[in-house]
C-alpha cells in the first residue's frame, strides 16, 4: 500500500515503493494506517497518471520534444527560398538566419548546463518549449519591411530551443545504465535527423497547402505546448547519478569551479567535443544549403525554371527531408549495434566507430559535388550513404560523454559541449557557406550555371572539416579507457553508504 501526499491510498503499490508527485519530488512507500481514506475520484485520477511515469514514457516524450526542437530549427530551411524572395535577401543573409540562431543557442546552453545541475529539470524544459513555441508562431506575423525583427525572432527561438538540448540527455542518463541507456540516447538522438526532415516536409507541405510560407512557422508551435505539458505531468525528476550509483547515496552538488577544471582536464571529452563541432558545422551547412544546391544543378540541366516568384518549388526540400528521416534511422540504428557488437572486441569502440563513420562519410559527401551537375539521382545516393554514416555517431557521442564525466556535472558537459561544437560548427558555417557564395558570384552575378557552381565551391568546405573531426575522434579513442577510470574513481569517492547519511526529521 501506498500514499500520495495528502494521505490518500493508492492501489496497486507494495509497502517498499515509492511515489513520484506531480512536483518531481519523492515520497517512500509507507505501511498501510487505519487513518488512510479512499481515493476521491479526482485522486484516482491524479493516481493513474503517476502509474505512467515509468522510465520508458519518460524517455519516449523526451524524445518526442526533441523531434519538435529540431523540426522547428529546419521548417525555415524548408521553406528558405520563399524566404528569400519574400524579404529580397541574399545567399549569406538568408544564412544569417541560422547563425543569429546558433549563436543564440550557444550562449545559453552553459546558463542551462549550470541550472541543469542544480534545479528541477523538467520544469526548465517545459517552460523552454513554451516559450520558443511561442515565439515561433509571433514570428510568422513579421512583415516583409522587418526582416531584421525576423532575425531576432530566431536568435530568441534559440534561446528557448538551448535549455532542451542542454538538459534533456541528463534526464535520460538518469534513468537508464550501460546498453539500456545506449539504446535509449539512440531513440533520443535519433530525432535529431527525424525531426530536421520532418522541419522540411513540415514547411514545404504547410505553404503548399496554405498557398503561404507563413503557416509553416505556425503548425510546429501547437505541437511544442504539447510537449511541454506532457513533460511536466509524465516525466519524473530523478536523483542525478541514481542509476550509477551501487547502493549509496550520491552527493547532489560539486562546485561549478570544480566542474569547469575537471572538464578542461578530461581529454576524452574535449576531443569529443571538438569532433562533435565538425559534425554541426557539416550538418548546418547542408541543412541550409543542399536543397538550394540542388534546386540550381536542376535549373543548369534545364530540368526546371528559376524561381522568380512566390511559392518558389518545394520538391527538393521534401526530398531532402524524407532522406534525412530515414537516414537517420539507419544511421542510429547501425551505429548503435556496431558499437555493442565492436565493445566485444575493443573498449575502445565507441570513439573509433565514430572515426571510420566520419572518414567514411566525408568521401561520398565529396562526389556529390562531382556528380550533381550531370546526374541528381546520384547526388540523392551520394546523400543518402554521406548522412547515414555521418549520424552514426550522434547517439554514441552523447554516450561517450556519459561514461567519461560524472553524473553531478553531466548538464554542465552536455551544455559546454553543445557551446564549442555550435561555437565552432553550425553557428557560422550557414553564414560562411552564403559568404563564398556570394563572394564567388561577383564576377558572373546573372549567370545560372555559376550560381551553381559557387554554391558547390563553396560547400567543398565540409568533406574537410568531417576528415578533421574523425581525427578528433580518434585521438579521443587513446584517453577513453583512462578518462572512464578516472569517472569511476570520482564516483566511488562522491558515493557514501546509507548509513553515514543523516536523514532529517
Amino acid at each position: 500500500m501506498c500514499v500520495e501526499s495528502d494521505g490518500c491510498e493508492i492501489e496497486g503499490c507494495s509497502s517498499s515503493d515509492e511515489v513520484h508527485t506531480l512536483s518531481g519530488s519523492m515520497s517512500p512507500g509507507l505501511k498501510s494506517n487505519p487513518d488512510l481514506h479512499p481515493c476521491k475520484p479526482g485522486q484516482k485520477f491524479r493516481a493513474a497518471l503517476l502509474r505512467c511515469r515509468s522510465p520508458t514514457a519518460a524517455a519516449g516524450i523526451l524524445s518526442f520534444g526533441n523531434v519538435l526542437n529540431y523540426m522547428d530549427r529546419y521548417t525555415v530551411a524548408g521553406v528558405l527560398l520563399d524566404i528569400q524572395k519574400h524579404y529580397s535577401v541574399t545567399d549569406s543573409q538568408a544564412g544569417l538566419l541560422q547563425t543569429v540562431f546558433i549563436c543564440s543557442f550557444m550562449v545559453a546552453a552553459p546558463i542551462f548546463g549550470y541550472l541543469g545541475d542544480r534545479f528541477n529539470r523538467k520544469i526548465i524544459l517545459s517552460c523552454g518549449i513554451f516559450f520558443w513555441s511561442a515565439v515561433t508562431f509571433l514570428s510568422s506575423f513579421i512583415t516583409k519591411e522587418y526582416y531584421w525583427l525576423f532575425v531576432l525572432s530566431r536568435g530568441l527561438v534559440g534561446i528557448g530551443e538551448s535549455s532542451y538540448s542542454s538538459i534533456s540527455p541528463t534526464i535520460i542518463g538518469d534513468l537508464f545504465t550501460n546498453n539500456t541507456r545506449t539504446m535509449m540516447l539512440s531513440v533520443f538522438y535519433f530525432a535529431i535527423p527525424l525531426g530536421s526532415g520532418l522541419g522540411y516536409i513540415l514547411g514545404s507541405s504547410a505553404k503548399e497547402a496554405a498557398g503561404d510560407w507563413h503557416w509553416a512557422l505556425r503548425v510546429s508551435p501547437v505541437l511544442g505546448i504539447t510537449a511541454g505539458t506532457l513533460i511536466l505531468f509524465f516525466v519524473p525528476e530523478p536523483k542525478r547519478g541514481s542509476a550509477d550509483q551501487i547502493g549509496g547515496h550520491l552527493k547532489t552538488r560539486t562546485p561549478w569551479v570544480c566542474d569547469m577544471k575537471a572538464l578542461a582536464k578530461n581529454r576524452s571529452y574535449i576531443f569529443s567535443s571538438l569532433a562533435s563541432s565538425a559534425v554541426s558545422f557539416a550538418t548546418g551547412a547542408f541543412g541550409m544549403w543542399i536543397p538550394q544546391y540542388l534546386f540550381r544543378a536542376q535549373v543548369v540541366q534545364k530540368m526546371v525554371e528559376p524561381c522568380k516568384n512566390e511559392p518558389c518549388s518545394s520538391k527538393d526540400s521534401l526530398i531532402f527531408g524524407a532522406i534525412t528521416c530515414v537516414t537517420g534511422l539507419l544511421g542510429v540504428l547501425i551505429g548503435a549495434a556496431t558499437t555493442r557488437l565492436c565493445r566485444q572486441k575493443t573498449e575502445r569502440a565507441d570513439p573509433l566507430v565514430c572515426a571510420v563513420s566520419m572518414l567514411g562519410s566525408a568521401i561520398f559527401i565529396c562526389l556529390i559535388f562531382v556528380v550533381a551537375k550531370k546526374s541528381i539521382v546520384g547526388a540523392y545516393i551520394c546523400i543518402f550513404i554521406g548522412e547515414t554514416l555521418l549520424f552514426l555517431n550522434w547517439a554514441i557521442t552523447a554516450d561517450i560523454l556519459m561514461y567519461v564525466v560524472i553524473p553531478t556535472r553531466r548538464a554542465t558537459a552536455v551544455a559546454f559541449q553543445g557551446f564549442t561544437s555550435h561555437l565552432l560548427g553550425d553557428a557560422g558555417s550557414p553564414y560562411l557557406i552564403g559568404l563564398i557564395s556570394d563572394a564567388l558570384q561577383r564576377s558572373y552575378a546573372h549567370s545560372v550555371l555559376w550560381q551553381f557552381l559557387s554554391l558547390g565551391y563553396a560547400l567543398m568546405v565540409c568533406p574537410f572539416v568531417i576528415v578533421l573531426g574523425g581525427m578528433f575522434f580518434l585521438a579521443t579513442a587513446l584517453f577513453f579507457l583512462d578518462d572512464r577510470d578516472k569517472a569511476a574513481k570520482q564516483m566511488n569517492q562522491l558515493t557514501r553508504s546509507p548509513s553515514s547519511v543523516k536523514v532529517s526529521t
